[in-house]
């Protein structure tokens, strides 16, 4: 190895091991817990949320090879997870014509959960969507799609999905096409697509999953890879009004390989009043990763 590429490899070991100031961590981290299961089909989870009525409990998550899982958290007495019992799952997710999808078109990854119950989630392989499967059924109702999807790039477009206190649906690509481009949000307004306001692009940080927490701000869930030394992990808070965010905040940022490869994130309130961030890791079904659920918690 060159001089001074070693150097440069010494430098990105050192700061990935280096500990983050204090005043850069906003949220509190709680617990890592590492999720198993021995059915083949388990792993690559890429999106999670709460179901209504149930936060911090009832959780639905996808695998982005298509199925779908339910499932309980259950907690001790101070609101740590202390055991995961699967309800449901694999339900096989299928397309609009009710037709097994290919690994290419069926690359599912953001899931939001609407107050009927219904489970709203989008793909980025081929073809760029968003559909919606009704509760209990493998389905798919597909959402128009505007000419834009068609630009995405494959294996980097609709990550992210969330859902406002309106009901309306937000999507944003992981890739914008250029680092010195912001990445456009999505909104479905339950009858056409609109770009109301964009994300601004920071270094090479990639947004792979989102949700609106119970204050109305759009939580983003975003990761940088640094090959053999892993994964950082951050989550940014957008507050957001009609057309435009008014403001940002980095609520924390880890070092590589703290964590796993966290994808889909669930924002919720406590019975303590605090917000945590859930978020669950895609393992991508590789020996050497894991699925983790990992909490954080802002102050209340």
């Amino acid at each position: 190895m060159p001089f001074s590429s070693l150097c440069k490899f010494a430098l990105i070991c050192l700061t990935a091991a280096a500990p983050l100031s204090a005043a850069a961590q906003t949220a509190e981290f709680l617990q890592s817990y590492k999720w198993t299961h021995p059915d083949p089909a388990f792993g690559g989870f890429s999106g999670f949320d709460f179901e209504d009525g149930s936060p911090g409990q009832d959780f639905v998550t996808i695998s982005d090879r298509t199925t779908l899982w339910t499932g309980t958290i259950q907690r001790d007495e101070a609101g740590a997870i202390s055991d995961i019992t699967l309800r449901d799952g694999p339900m096989r997710l299928r397309d609009s014509k009710d037709a097994p999808m290919t690994n290419a078109v069926g690359d599912s990854e953001g899931l939001a959960l609407g107050p009927d119950g219904r489970r709203y989630i989008s793909f980025e392989g081929s073809i760029a969507r968003v559909s919606f499967y009704d509760p209990g059924s493998s389905t798919a109702h597909l959402l128009p799609r505007p000419r834009e999807f068609n630009g995405l790039q494959n294996n980097s477009s609709l990550e992210a999905l969330a859902i406002d206190d309106q009901g309306r649906l937000y999507t944003m690509p992981e890739r914008s096409g250029r680092k010195n481009r912001p990445f456009p949000v999505y909104r479905y307004d339950g009858t056409d697509w609109s770009v109301p306001f964009s994300i601004p692009r920071d270094g090479d940080w990639l947004p792979v999953g989102a949700d609106f927490g119970p204050d109305g701000r759009l939580y983003v869930l975003e990761r940088d890879f640094w090959g053999l030394l892993g994964f950082l992990t951050r989550v940014r808070v957008f507050d957001v009004s009609g057309d435009r965010i008014n403001s940002q905040s980095v609520l924390f940022q880890t070092r590589a390989a703290r964590h796993d490869n966290l994808e889909g994130i669930a924002v919720w309130r406590d019975t303590a009043g605090a917000i945590r961030l859930t978020m669950i890791s895609d393992d991508n079904f590789r020996f050497f990763q894991q699925t983790e659920i990992v909490e954080y918690r802002l102050p209340p």
